[in-house]
């Protein structure tokens, strides 16, 4: 299984890039760095329903961090909720697939997103929600760093530790750099996981670009029982790309026909 989710993320990272070529705009540092990520969370730990997208007995993924779409809608592809030509008419007039997740006309999106912050508290009010229901689903909710610079996302973060979520697990993928450089100069989150412990939520600190790391800890996730957990996943941008790993540059910036060809050959897919 370990080899087969390595394959599968090389894979999410290739379709991805391939996505934003094809739609001349796009992000693929933060879409990169979460490889691992989306290969374990949709293809191991979820349980999600491909051929029924809206069962209610499905487990629930906020992507808070909404441009990174990319790495989203390429699971999507390979999970078999949309096609690959369908991937690859991102961003283009009148796709479906837009420059951040829209749930009324995508399936398996479980929730629009975009404005940074607001994911996580609408993940929060499905974790809750579920909690009143008594209904027996997990509720997971992918943030970037440099979304931490918004406070809703810190309220969001208060209400899951006061309301005991144990059915909420959040990722953080803390890649180091924002949109504007390295977080540490547009907005210094110092110490993550003591700002997270403080906050009373379950932290676990991982390598996010560890595939077996990632596997433990979201299944760690789900064994925590009066808390929510948060993943601190310490990640690469632009992971598996030499010449896009750690630059800012690559944030958001479509790859050239010359880039695609070198950056697929390097992923081996």
């Amino acid at each position: 299984m370990q080899a087969d989710l390595q394959q599968i993320a090389a894979k999410l990272r290739g379709l991805a890039l391939e996505a934003i070529f094809a739609g001349g705009s796009g992000h693929p540092g933060g879409s990169l760095s979460l490889g691992e990520i989306m290969a374990a969370l949709y293809f191991e730990a979820a349980n999600i329903n491909e051929k029924d997208p809206k069962d209610p007995k499905r487990d629930r993924v906020v992507l808070s961090k909404g441009h990174a779409c990319p790495i989203l809608y390429a699971a999507l592809c390979l999970k078999g909720f949309i096609t690959k030509e369908q991937l690859l008419s991102l961003r283009h007039t009148d796709s479906f697939l837009q420059g951040h997740p829209d749930m009324k006309g995508t399936p398996g999106v479980d929730m629009s997103t975009g404005s940074l912050g607001q994911g996580i508290s609408a993940a929060c009010g499905i974790a809750m929600g579920a909690k009143l229901k008594k209904e027996d689903f997990h509720v997971y909710a992918i943030l970037g760093d440099g979304e931490l610079d918004e406070g809703q996302v810190w309220e969001a973060l208060m209400f899951a530790a006061h309301y005991k979520l144990d059915n909420l697990t959040v990722i953080v993928d803390h890649n180091g750099l924002q949109i504007d450089g390295p977080n540490s100069e547009v907005m210094d989150l110092a110490n993550l996981k003591a700002r997270f412990d403080a906050f009373g939520l379950n932290t676990i600190e991982i390598d996010g670009n560890n595939l077996n790391e990632v596997r433990q800890s979201l299944a760690l996730a789900r064994e925590v029982k009066g808390k929510p957990t948060l993943i601190l996943a310490n990640t690469v941008k632009g992971k598996g790309v030499s010449f896009m790993e750690n630059q800012v540059g690559w944030h958001g910036k479509a790859p050239s026909r010359e880039d695609l060809d070198k950056a697929l050959a390097e992923l081996g897919v």
